[in-house]
């Protein structure tokens, strides 16, 4: 398994999880993402604006699975949805042709979850989603995942989350999403 330079553990129990300040450490975070997710440095620059502009929406809130070192093992960021913004613009369709385009409206949108792959499946990404969801102060969260059967899924599904649209096309993505939902608060194991 991969390993975090300059630490010796890769126990959960081990992880603090708390408050991030995304923006500063912005380019710790994306590459977590680019370990864990598999985009290369093109793409995290292109990524690097798009959470900067998110972090200015209202509601905008981020967590860290930080390493007694301090390095940064996870992230989590989210925001309450605007139907306005692009995610919500590409997925409405989607959602509409299943009946539950009602979901875009007073939900809370996990927009990024990304563990690196030492600390995955271990409980550090249950640990943030249900740590930023048990205080967004909405009743319900959406996010989107690639649909396929992958862990995240699997995690997803665990915490209540249910397939809303599937095959969802973003341009760009190689991939179709699925637009996944749950009411809050999430289950605990």
């Amino acid at each position: 398994m991969a390993r975090l330079p300059g630490d010796r553990t890769r126990n959960p129990e081990h992880l603090t999880i708390g408050p991030l300040d995304l923006a500063a450490r912005v380019d710790e975070a994306l590459e977590v993402q680019a370990i864990a997710f598999g985009i290369g440095a093109e793409e995290v620059a292109v990524r690097r604006h798009i959470v900067l502009r998110h972090l200015e929406c209202p509601g905008a809130r981020a967590l860290g699975a930080t390493t007694p070192t301090g390095r940064l093992a996870g992230f989590v960021y989210g925001m309450p949805n605007n139907r306005g913004h692009w995610w919500s613009t590409v997925v409405e369709s989607y959602l509409r042709a299943q009946g539950n385009d009602d979901w875009l409206d007073g939900s809370f949108v996990i927009t990024e979850l990304h563990v690196h792959p030492a600390y995955q499946g271990r409980g550090a990404g249950r640990g943030l989603i249900t740590a930023l969801t048990d205080t967004c102060g909405l009743d319900r969260s959406i996010l989107s995942a690639i649909d396929t059967d992958s862990p995240a899924r699997r995690l997803y599904r665990s915490l209540g989350y249910t397939d809303l649209a599937r095959q969802v096309l973003f341009p760009s993505a190689p991939r179709p999403y699925a637009v996944m939902g749950a009411p809050l608060p999430l289950p605990r194991s």
